[in-house]
């Protein structure tokens, strides 16, 4: 179906790409310089997860489907990423598309059952499949059960990126999360993100309008999954380690706590919940298992005085839309 530009719409649009810009270089501004100034490692952990946050984003934001499972393509992704590094001796890059390509299998085979449902419905066939491939996890030889994968090497990227320097792996990393955001940014602002809108909004309008939901959905479910897998696959070559956490539904949790304080259904905002709980997770670990009552007490406030999140609240109070 062919586009009408509207001229009142274009116009409106304008603040909106030029704060998306602004706040984009600010972002790719801070994150060059942050290693300087903060730990890369922990600068590495945020990036992976703010990279898997934008993939559930994608699936919750903009298409309105909540999934309690991703911890099963982030976790074994992360799996096959450390087993191809270290058992099958694959480079670096190689090793994380595998990770990559085993979530977007897994995310076919999850998707195709889990979109004849809706809501409620929807999310416990997420999280019941991630519970089933968890306890997989526990069982198969391959993974190490509880000791997980370790010594995973990191090896060259490309033959020549050595990745044991931190600095040279922090750009890696980087490099990997700002193709994936502005993948993301791109599917949302297409055609195709224009009907994954449509379908959260009215989705029996828009299967009046023509549109086979269900395809939409199971692309949707399957790009989520795929880029999950990217996250999952380079936080296990940064942190050399595949485990259970990795596919505990606690994990799964996780990302569905950094889209809500960040922002959901806004671009930059699960990047900044993301940046928070690791923050959080990082340097509040002195308070031992208080961290989890404290992460509660903030995602409550969140909740009732950020109903937005906190990039929404932001842009909410600049009348911009991030």
């Amino acid at each position: 179906m062919e586009r009408v530009l509207d001229p009142i719409a274009t116009s409106a649009d304008r603040p909106k790409a030029r704060a998306e810009v602004v706040a984009f270089v600010v972002m790719v501004a801070a994150l060059i310089v942050a290693p300087f100034f903060l730990y890369p490692l922990f600068l590495m952990q945020a990036l992976c997860f703010a990279l898997f946050a934008c993939a559930f984003n994608l699936l919750i934001g903009y298409v309105g489907l909540l999934s309690f499972g991703h911890a099963l393509y982030f976790g074994w992704a992360s799996y096959l990423a450390a087993h191809a590094a270290k058992i099958w001796g694959l480079p670096p890059e190689l090793a994380i598309l595998t990770g990559a390509a085993t979530a977007a299998v897994l995310g076919v085979m999850a998707g195709s059952l889990a979109i004849r449902r809706q809501g409620i419905y929807f999310a416990m066939i997420t999280l019941a499949l991630a519970q089933m491939m968890y306890f997989v996890a526990l069982q198969v030889p391959f993974t190490g059960g509880e000791d997980g994968i370790q010594a995973v090497p990191r090896g060259f990227m490309f033959g020549f990126l050595d990745l044991s320097n931190q600095m040279t792996m922090y750009a890696v990393v980087l490099v990997i999360f700002l193709a994936g955001f502005l993948f993301i940014h791109r599917i949302i602002n297409s055609p195709f993100g224009e009907v994954l809108k449509a379908i959260r909004e009215n989705e029996t309008r828009a299967v009046s309008l023509g549109y086979k939901t269900d395809r939409y959905k199971l692309a949707a479910f399957v790009l989520s999954a795929t880029l999950a897998g990217v996250a999952g696959g380079t936080k296990a070559i940064v942190f050399q380690l595949a485990s259970l956490t990795d596919v505990h539904w606690a994990m799964s949790g996780e990302v569905v706590l950094m889209t809500l304080v960040g922002g959901l259904g806004t671009v930059f905002g699960p990047v900044v919940g993301a940046f928070v709980i690791i923050a959080m997770q990082n340097y509040l670990s002195a308070f031992d298992q208080w961290v989890f009552v404290i992460q509660g007490v903030i995602f409550v406030v969140c909740v009732l005085l950020f109903r937005r999140g906190i990039v929404g609240e932001f842009a909410h109070l600049l009348r911009i839309k991030l």
